[in-house]
């Protein structure tokens, strides 16, 4: 694996956790030295070639396509940094100090929608939180519940009083996996008579939560207290965007106890103040309430974020954390931990790419060379002193000793307008001003100096859930874009001010994450394009004989080949390339191009889309098609009308030029067009079932490749 070295001081000894050099660096560099020649000779070729054209519309052609490989350039460029330095870090859990000097621990679990993220869901996911190896005396779980839903704070009322079992039985028998609903969806452990127990008052559980899902509302006859009753009663004046702090402590562990008497964490369900009219900064906004709010009511040094399907598999994975946060050299700037992003149940070829190995495995590994990997939004440790000085707000926490005043408090500072006047969200707290809100948190502490770690231990410490739907995974990206350009086209841009307030390697990563949406460029470019020119014989590429033709064929096979090495070394399989390469195109001419569009309407102050939470909810039809591998186009959607274009025009540019053997480049991009097209075809042409792709969608798309003929029959013919 490289070299090792020790991120503790050498005088501490043994060390909590060493560092290792990725052995394939000198080869990344030999390589990126001969690619980057070859891209400077394909930039003379194509700059000679537009000189020298005989017709206008030639030298446009070409400048088009030359436009499309110099943003290819940019982003090669900015992408070798990430195999400049990349790291694989290891721990020693063993040699971490006695639990007493271990620090305290909050947990933030969002959640903003409990149509689009079950409630049970989320109360499993701070249940295996709560069961983490950690001092229960030191561990706080906060559910941020963004949506205000009475349904959410009913079911983790509901899942307090399971904890009071589930804890006890996960600690006693040494279980793995502790969300209870992932645990006995596969099997459990053997079926024990305290398991069937556990078991069936999980399922008893779980139907009471879903007939209140259901019902729409609780019904205070559900209320076990007076007190809970009054709660729900009043929950009747609420509405999403239009209600009070509401804040209640549903375990505390200064009092309250396990079946077996053992003390329990801390556990809070929270919702902020909404007003209409009130600008709530999404996600970055909760997150912030509730990291004030917290800080009056734990203020624990540590906190992890996780989303509401990013379940523990790994009790121990807050030590881990602990192996920096408690190295006397790691610590002293250390932001956050981050855990990569890994998904259960995605089916064997991954067919929407939703694995993001590159996003949250490889690329993170790179950037640890630098100073660390960005901030992913989940399953990151992160120290609250590098997010704001707690003491502004509680000491060192109040730990519920006047618990009228101390709930005064934590409600007060949750206020929707208590960050008037204040630099919340921008010197302060996670960071406001774009979609991803994650992306520009990491990046504007890394800015001010901060490190962080990636730590990718062999067992995945969190499993979470991907998108199962292509809709629901390019809206998703979409998002991300729109995020992303907020973060690389504004005055800290991750260019100019990343470059300078970092370093040259951490501002070109950050800059190939936040303009990945100009892939839309190329890609929907070298898509249309040459196809369109081998329909009407114009070539635009050089011909086999020309030297020049192998420079391109080396440019896109290298790319290729390396790409495809780097998947699969990193514990990636053939088809799960494939699939994430289709998905990258697929993407690329869909969400980055509707992404794009979305952030200059909205630069341009034209009303576009806001934030949407993608569902976590999919019926049994779509789930059995993604099982079996089958895409799913079965809504009318503006993504399939340009995916429905794009593979008609490769289609109709193979079937017409197969036999204009001069144009070798041209047929080439056709054929692999029509070979990552084919999903799309089955959907237009061949299936029958809900999946297909709907006829209003067919009919445009057809339309769309119709007026796409025509043009290029005004541009090529000349």
């Amino acid at each position: 694996m490289g070299s090792t070295k020790y991120s503790s001081d050498a005088n501490l000894n043994p060390p909590l956790n060493t560092i290792h050099l990725d052995r394939w660096i000198p080869l990344y560099r030999v390589h990126a030295l001969l690619y980057s020649t070859a891209i400077l000779g394909l930039i003379y070729h194509r700059v000679t070639s537009i000189v020298t054209s005989s017709t206008f519309v030639d030298a446009c052609l070409l400048s088009s396509l030359l436009l499309s490989e110099l943003v290819l350039a940019f982003m090669w460029v900015c992408s070798q940094s990430f195999k400049w330095r990349p790291l694989d870090r290891q721990e020693f859990l063993e040699r971490l100090p006695d639990k007493a000097g271990w620090p305290a621990l909050d947990v933030f679990v969002c959640t903003a929608d409990p149509y689009k993220e079950p409630p049970i869901g989320v109360v499993s996911t701070a249940l295996s939180a709560l069961a983490f190896d950690y001092p229960a005396e030191k561990l706080s779980v906060y559910v941020s519940d963004d949506g205000g839903a009475d349904v959410t704070l009913f079911a983790f009322m509901e899942g307090a009083k399971f904890a009071r079992h589930w804890l006890p039985f996960c600690r006693e028998n040494g279980v793995k996996v502790r969300s209870p609903e992932v645990f006995f969806a596969s099997g459990g452990r053997g079926g024990s008579e305290e398991e069937e127990k556990l078991k069936t008052m999980y399922q008893t559980m779980k139907r009471r939560v879903e007939s209140v899902l259901e019902n729409g509302s609780v019904s205070p006859k559900l209320a076990s207290s007076e007190e809970d009753r009054q709660i729900f009663k009043k929950w009747k004046e609420f509405s999403r965007n239009n209600h009070p702090s509401v804040i209640q402590v549903l375990v505390k562990s200064s009092k309250d106890r396990d079946i077996t008497g053992e003390v329990m964490p801390n556990l809070i369900y929270f919702s902020r103040e909404k007003r209409p009219n009130v600008p709530h900064h999404f996600k970055a906004g909760a997150l912030n309430a509730l990291l004030r709010a917290s800080a009056v009511l734990t203020n624990a040094p540590l906190i992890l974020t996780v989303d509401c399907d990013m379940y523990s598999t790994d009790p121990t994975s807050p030590q881990r954390a602990l192996c920096y946060f408690l190295d006397p050299v790691a610590s002293a700037k250390l932001a956050y931990v981050q855990f990569p992003q890994r998904f259960q149940g995605l089916n064997k070829s991954d067919i929407y790419g939703g694995e993001l190995k590159h996003l949250y495995m490889i690329n993170p590994r790179g950037m640890d060379g630098f100073g660390g990997p960005n901030y992913l939004g989940s399953n990151a440790f992160l120290a609250r002193r590098a997010l704001f000085d707690s003491s502004l707000e509680a000491g060192n926490g109040h730990d519920f000793i006047k618990p009228e005043m101390v709930m005064e408090m934590a409600s007060g500072v949750a206020a929707c307008n208590f960050e008037s006047g204040t630099k919340w969200g921008d010197g302060i707290g996670f960071r406001y001003g774009s979609l991803s809100e994650d992306f520009h948190t990491g990046f504007r502490l890394q800015c001010e100096g901060w490190n962080s770690v990636f730590c990718d231990p062999p067992q995945p410490a969190f499993l979470g859930d991907a998108p199962k739907s292509l809709h629901d995974a390019l809206s998703q990206c979409k998002r991300w874009t729109v995020g992303q350009f907020e973060v690389g086209f504004v005055r800290h841009s991750t260019l100019t001010f990343g470059v300078r307030k970092a370093s040259l390697g951490l501002g070109l990563t950050y800059s190939h994450l936040a303009f990945w949406g100009i892939w839309c460029i190329p890609i929907s470019t070298y898509a249309l394009l040459p196809q369109l020119a081998l329909v009407y014989s114009r070539p635009l590429f050089p011909k086999p004989s020309d030297p020049w033709f192998y420079l391109y064929g080396y440019l896109f096979g290298a790319a290729y080949i390396q790409d495809m090495v780097d998947f699969i070394y990193h514990k990636g399989t053939f088809r799960c390339w494939w699939s994430d390469q289709r998905m990258w195109l697929i993407r690329s001419v869909t969400s980055f191009t509707f992404g794009s569009i979305q952030f200059i309407s909205k630069q341009l102050n034209i009303s576009s889309q806001g934030f949407n939470v993608t569902s976590k909810v999919m019926d049994d039809e779509q789930i059995k098609r993604y099982d079996e591998g089958v895409f799913d186009f079965g809504v009318d959607s503006p993504f399939f009308v340009i995916l429905g274009t794009t593979a008609l025009l490769n289609l109709c540019a193979c079937i017409v030029g197969i036999f204009r053997y001069s144009m070798v480049a041209e047929i080439f991009l056709a054929v692999f067009g029509i070979t990552n097209c084919w999903p799309v075809y089955e959907a237009m042409l061949l299936r029958s079932d809900n999946g297909k792709m709907p006829e209003r969608v067919k009919i445009r798309a057809f339309f769309a490749a119709g007026i796409a003929l025509a043009v290029g029959s005004v541009l090529f013919i000349v």
